[in-house]
């Protein structure tokens, strides 16, 4: 009993996702902000939250998935309290990109796709952040950092604790 009302909708995820639908054209199209609300409140969207919500919009569990599959910023996994996304498009790899994901594996001690023994960071790729004028570029949390330096990125991350 106590599992589902964990991955039940709390009522704050649900009015929020029914405010999302009320000013939609069609409800499909509030698809992908409900997931966004759903894991702005969790940080990830599991399984079974998927399912609740899906219960909740009257729609089939795979529609979503669909969507939380093909959009990369719905983590479908667990994640840390931050979330850096390091651009690795060509701009950024020629302007450094390598060294500051090497830098950032070696303070981190993590990969791509892993999270810190702390929870405190997930690292993660992504293909173009749109601001190859000033790569090389991250995004954690929302924030978009560019002319990313080692230095730079140290002082960023202290931001974050």
């Amino acid at each position: 009993m106590e599992e589902a009302r964990a991955t039940a909708l709390s009522a704050v995820e649900a009015r929020e996702i029914d405010a999302a639908l009320a000013h939609a054209e069609r409800p499909a199209a509030a698809y992908l902000d409900a997931l966004k609300i759903l894991q702005q409140h969790r940080r990830w969207v599991s399984d079974e939250a998927l399912a609740a919500l899906a219960a909740h919009l009257g729609v089939a569990p795979e529609r979503l998935e669909s969507l939380a599959t093909f959009y990369n910023l719905i983590f479908r996994r667990p994640v840390g309290r931050h979330v850096i996304l390091l651009c690795d498009s060509v701009t950024c790899w020629m302007l450094g990109e390598e060294k500051l994901r090497d830098h950032l594996r070696a303070q981190l001690g993590i990969g791509f796709g892993e999270t810190t023994a702390d929870g405190r960071f997930t690292l993660l790729p992504v293909p173009c952040l749109g601001a190859c004028d000033h790569a090389p570029a991250a995004w954690i949390d929302g924030d978009l950092h560019t002319d990313l330096t080692e230095t730079k990125l140290e002082r960023i991350l202290e931001a974050y604790a």
